[in-house]
């Protein structure tokens, strides 16, 4: 056999025994294969990229989420991580979803509808149990205000597009008045707070751990909470194109936010200490809220839809959306 063919035959006999070398003889005829068919390698690089869940949270059960790292380990199995980005409110989260910055977050009742009004792309993926215990209007203990049916005529703290926002006008119903019997003064929680101390406005609404916060602090009392009034749900929202791509992703969330609510349910104690270390609360106030909770996490369902649209169609009614909104157009790709 001549010096040169027997050089070739080794070299071919050490490309077919070594596996690092096959395994890239193997990549590049499949690489070949699929441009011959037509497939870009660009796209094939993009189906390969990681993924990443990216969560607007405000300090509650998505907080304790992040600080116990569980959702992390939950999505690195699946190819995804998790980047965190914390709001003081709902209706800054679902901006920052329509320009694009966050997949997924929580938010009261109202804000989604004024944004869906406002034509950010979302859809529900998740609601909690009722929740009505957690939203009140307050007075100062020595108001004379002792029934709502007196609010007519005085200035009520709230921020506006707020889960309260919505509780006030169907209160405000509930007992003969109207909405324009009174004057809402738009502040957020911080400046509302300052505002009722002071006595500038007569009544303030507002959520938990505010609320209680305020009784303990202020000496404020309740003059009526949502219950009878309305069910005060919190949702979970993404976007219509990430929920559709991203369903396992969303549907592990959901769960690890399941089970906060069993084990708020089976050891609240645990439960107010570490949100008082979130919240930067006294250990009084949290014990307060979490036994004003109803835990549990459901999905979306018609019926909770149809809840959404009664509001939609109160505040169109009040004007305080600029057009009409199918609550359908909101639902998440898988509901039927």
């Amino acid at each position: 056999m001549p010096h040169d063919q027997a050089q070739r035959n080794k070299a071919i006999q050490t490309t077919v025994t070594n596996p690092r070398r096959r395994r890239l003889i193997a990549g590049a005829v499949t690489l070949g294969a699929a441009a011959a068919a037509g497939a870009s390698l660009p796209s094939l690089a993009h189906a390969a990229a990681p993924r990443q869940l990216r969560v607007g949270y405000q300090k509650g059960a998505l907080g304790l989420i992040r600080a116990h790292g569980v959702l992390e380990q939950r999505l690195a199995p699946l190819g995804a991580t998790v980047k965190w980005v914390e709001f003081s409110a709902g209706p800054v989260q679902l901006e920052a979803l329509g320009a694009g910055s966050i997949d997924f977050g929580d938010v009261g009742e109202a804000p989604p509808i004024f944004a869906q009004a406002a034509g950010t792309p979302l859809v529900y993926v998740g609601a909690t149990v009722p929740r009505p215990y957690v939203e009140a209007v307050l007075v100062k203990d020595d108001s004379e205000l002792q029934r709502p049916q007196q609010l007519k005529g005085k200035r009520i703290a709230l921020n506006k597009g707020s889960n309260v926002h919505y509780f006030l006008v169907k209160l405000l119903e509930k007992h003969g008045l109207k909405y324009g019997d009174v004057t809402p003064v738009w502040l957020a929680p911080a400046d509302a707070r300052a505002a009722f101390e002071r006595g500038a406005v007569d009544a303030w609404a507002i959520w938990e751990p505010y609320l209680a916060a305020a009784q303990q602090g202020l000496k404020a009392r309740i003059l009526a909470d949502a219950d009878g009034v309305v069910k005060n749900r919190a949702y979970y929202f993404s976007t219509r194109d990430y929920a559709r791509d991203n369903a396992d992703l969303l549907r592990t969330a959901l769960e690890e936010l399941g089970k906060i609510d069993e084990w708020a349910k089976a050891r609240p104690d645990e439960y107010a200490s570490e949100l008082a270390g979130i919240l930067g609360l006294p250990r009084s106030v949290l014990d307060v809220v979490v036994r004003r909770y109803h835990y549990g996490t459901l999905p979306i369902t018609r019926a909770i839809l149809d809840e959404q649209q009664q509001i939609a169609d109160t505040f169109l009614d009040l004007r305080l959306i600029p057009r009409k909104i199918s609550l359908l157009e909101a639902a998440p790709p898988w509901l039927a």
